[in-house]
């Protein structure tokens, strides 16, 4: 799974820690969340989307093999 929040997180010029302490993460988890070793839970995609100013379906990009 791809994501675009390190675009976006340097669009609001937003660290990862920054991030991770609005949405009660750790910084780590922002880091493995952008380079796609971690998938989040409805609730902490919702929270970044929220954060980022934008939604769940513009923030992660699935294709058809993170599917299955």
């Amino acid at each position: 799974m791809k994501t675009r929040i390190k675009e976006l997180r340097a669009r609001y010029d937003m660290t990862q820690e920054k991030l991770a302490n609005k949405v009660g993460v750790r910084r780590e988890t922002i880091g493995f969340l952008e380079k796609g070793k971690y998938n989040p839970s409805l609730k902490l995609a919702y929270k970044v989307a929220k954060t980022l100013g934008t939604t769940i379906d513009e923030l992660f990009i699935f294709d058809e093999s993170d599917i299955e």
